[in-house]
């Protein structure tokens, strides 16, 4: 119990990595600002190119294809040249591609956006790839779960950003859509963020064993990375989750439109401050609730509820649906960085390369957007939710196999 009082950036030799959090952590704004916005991009492209809930879901589709492409790319040069080399990778792609919606707004071409948020896509690999494990190991082990969920809190505060941005230039009414400027304005921001961390250098931490003896303690350095069952499982947990978050998100206006009756502002402002309010709330308190309960067991539950959340969201009527979608926002909350926090815990030397695998992993949010778009122009939009139904289902059966391993390991 000694060791959870810990401060939460300070390693049990006493090092204090206060300074490189704060730092790293201004990050996870930035793509969570750049995640959210595509939410609002979907639908608006669905009204003014007359593109199908199928061809809108290619918009999450490229963005998260980037990340399969481009994390083992950005996993080697994080190996390579360290986490600072990571993050300017990916903040100097970032900001080209936002860059890019300036000539796009002129050829109002879908394959140019396409393009453009591909390579975002490739510079928010970087980012992830560099700053999720970065966070795990700045501090000692046993608070790494509640450290990277402080961190993507500020994530949080992005998901709650981009909805507001987007629904004030496309669907303020006021006359015709302004595509290029929020773009614009976050490529600059994100090129001076580049800036600063090319003067700031960055310690390159080692992660410290975990506790538990079979998880990853020096004697079990020669093991290869796929025999931690705990990371495979996870790899494939961290697969689901974010095929359901991106799947939610990505018609969440859609279904408050549609089954709902609401209009595009109204469900994009209920979307910013009830849907991802609720999520950046989840993660500030999940940071302190894991302090206090394991997060196995905290992911089981929450991933429980919001599997019920979906069925009632498939079968209820529109004012039950949208309640349940709020309550899974919630829920949805700490599952990524408890998932990712787990996954890499005890793994070792191998934290870079697992980081990137895991990475690749958010290849699932290119999965369920079209899988749910084809539902949803077939069948309905409200059946569409099933799908996240089914992901949630294998995040709580990773949660449970989580916990009741580490019971036989306290035994």
């Amino acid at each position: 119990m000694s060791q959870r009082r810990l401060r939460l950036v300070e390693t049990a030799d006493g090092r204090n990595y206060l300074l490189p959090f704060v730092l790293v952590t201004t990050l996870f704004f930035l793509w969570g600002f750049a995640h959210s916005i595509l939410d609002v991009l979907n639908k608006h492209f669905q009204e003014t190119m007359h593109i199908s809930r199928t061809g809108s879901a290619l918009v999450q589709a490229v963005v998260y294809g980037g990340y399969f492409l481009m994390a083992l790319p950005a996993g080697s040069i994080i190996t390579r040249y360290g986490y600072r080399a990571g993050v300017l990778t990916g903040l100097l792609l970032y900001g080209a591609g936002a860059l890019l919606f300036y000539p796009g707004s002129h050829l109002l071409s879908f394959p140019f956006f396409l393009f453009s948020l591909f390579v975002i896509g490739c510079g928010l690999t970087c980012l992830e790839t560099a700053a999720n494990p970065y966070v795990t190991v700045l501090g000692h082990s046993s608070a790494a779960a509640s450290r990277i969920n402080l961190a993507q809190s500020f994530n949080g505060l992005g998901w709650i950003v981009g909805p507001i941005v987007g629904s004030f230039f496309l669907f303020s009414g006021s006359g015709e859509a302004d595509l290029a400027t929020p773009y614009v304005v976050i490529g600059l921001v994100v090129l001076c963020v580049a800036g600063i961390f090319a003067k700031v250098r960055l310690p390159e931490v080692q992660p410290e064993a975990a506790d538990d003896a079979d998880e990853g303690t020096a004697a079990h350095d020669h093991r290869s990375l796929w025999s931690h069952g705990h990371f495979v499982m996870g790899l494939c947990a961290l697969f689901f989750y974010v095929a359901a978050q991106t799947g939610i998100n990505s018609f969440f206006i859609n279904y408050t439109t549609e089954i709902a009756s609401l209009s595009n502002a109204e469900a994009a402002q209920l979307l910013s401050f009830g849907g991802m309010g609720l999520f950046m709330a989840g993660r500030m308190s999940g940071s302190y609730v894991m302090g206090r309960v394991r997060p196995a067991l905290l992911l089981l539950v929450y991933a429980l509820i919001a599997a019920v959340c979906m069925a009632l969201v498939s079968l209820a009527d529109g004012r039950t649906g949208m309640a349940a979608l709020m309550v899974c926002y919630l829920c949805e909350s700490i599952m990524f960085p408890t998932i990712f926090a787990l996954a890499l815990r005890g793994v070792g030397r191998h934290t870079k390369q697992a980081s990137g695998f895991l990475i690749m992993s958010i290849v699932g949010g290119a999965v369920a957007p079209v899988l749910m778009g084809a539902i949803g122009d077939h069948i309905g939009m409200s059946q569409a939710f099933l799908v996240p139904l089914v992901c949630f289902l294998f995040i709580a059966a990773y949660g449970f196999c989580t916990l009741t391993r580490w019971f036989r390991v306290a035994q």
